[in-house]
């Protein structure tokens, strides 16, 4: 039997198995891409509700139902000195689904207070209008961050001079409903490719501030390597006698145990807690802090020789001059010293 849960992500189909479906029988499968709704063998198609469409097997239950997501909805504002041709396209655009009318601008300086209070998504200027015109809008706003622009115009003679503004497109009046509806589809697009580039630019300043170096793009970031990102370890609380003390993992030298207390020795000095080797190591962070003995923990970091000793052991002496041991049972962790 051919089923469309075989298209489904794993933790859904698990779901399913495990018999752990909402009371109505269906699951509902969110696609970014409509295209991988398809799922194999055969099927029904059904509609429904608010867009929604789901495909279900003939020859079995539970119904599989796919959500495509909802539109982000465009706001518009209309610049234009015509009422009529204002109104026209307002008429035009609420037909539309996905769109809706920010504002109306009837002349330029109109245009650019109102782009910057309302910070609409896009904009349909007109080129010709007395005073400031389209082209003059984009001038006084070319230093900001400008919304989509579609240039609305009589003459095709402006389309050379709206590219090279970086209009996203241009609309002859009368406009005609297809070329709005391609038109729109352009805007869709740019704008979903800002929107991936600003959220690009703020991930690399992230970044940024974590390696303490600018990062201008994703292979700088490769080329100087993940591992140059700063972590915030937490502290390691040590209590005693009701004080207690935060001690950086980073500057933990090394630990032993002394019968059931921890000697945590870090700066020079040495705390003491009351802690098994196993509850405390896993609280410290494996990529520098390595048990090498079933009474010792050292910072990997802090080694500066290794001498090896009899019955494959070796000697680790660290910075500070202090020397522990590695035992035979954890050889392993010699690639960690490597």
């Amino acid at each position: 039997m051919v089923s469309c849960l075989s298209a489904l992500p794993a933790a859904v189909f698990e779901s399913h198995r495990a018999g752990r479906l909402p009371r109505d029988g269906t699951v509902r499968v969110l696609f970014t891409d409509p295209a991988t709704a398809r799922a194999p063998g055969p099927m029904a198609t059904h509609g429904g509700p608010g867009g929604d469409h789901w495909t279900e097997d003939v020859a079995t239950s539970p119904r599989i139902r796919v959500s495509t997501p909802p539109t982000k909805t465009l706001q518009a504002l209309i610049v234009d000195d015509e009422a009529l041709a204002r109104r026209g396209l307002k008429h035009r655009l609420k037909s539309i689904d996905g769109v809706s009318i920010a504002g109306e601008a009837c002349n330029g300086r109109e245009a650019v207070a109102m782009i910057r209070e309302l910070s609409p998504d896009l904009v349909f200027l007109d080129i010709q209008m007395p005073g400031m015109n389209g082209f003059d809008v984009i001038r006084e706003l070319q230093s900001e961050d400008l919304p989509a622009i579609l240039f609305v115009t009589a003459y095709d003679e402006y389309a050379i001079d709206a590219f090279e503004v970086n209009a996203v497109d241009y609309l002859l009046k009368p406009i005609d409903d297809q070329r709005l509806d391609r038109a729109l589809s352009k805007v869709r697009e740019r704008l979903g490719r800002r929107r991936a580039q600003s959220q690009k630019n703020l991930l690399l300043k992230l970044l940024g501030e974590l390696t303490g170096e600018p990062i201008a793009s994703v292979s700088d970031l490769e080329r100087r390597g993940m591992n140059r990102i700063k972590r915030e370890l937490p502290k390691l609380a040590i209590r005693d006698a009701g004080k207690t003390t935060w001690v950086r993992q980073e500057d933990i030298e090394w630990v032993d145990a002394a019968g059931d207390y921890m000697c945590v020795h870090a700066l020079g000095e040495t705390h003491i807690m009351r802690k098994t080797m196993k509850e405390l190591e896993r609280e410290l962070d494996a990529d520098f802090l390595q048990r090498i003995h079933r009474s010792t923990i050292v910072n990997i970091n802090c080694v500066k020789e290794m001498q090896s000793h009899i019955n494959g052991e070796y000697f680790l002496t660290l910075e500070s001059g202090h020397t522990v041991k590695l035992s035979r049972t954890y050889k392993e962790k010699l690639k960690f010293l490597q």
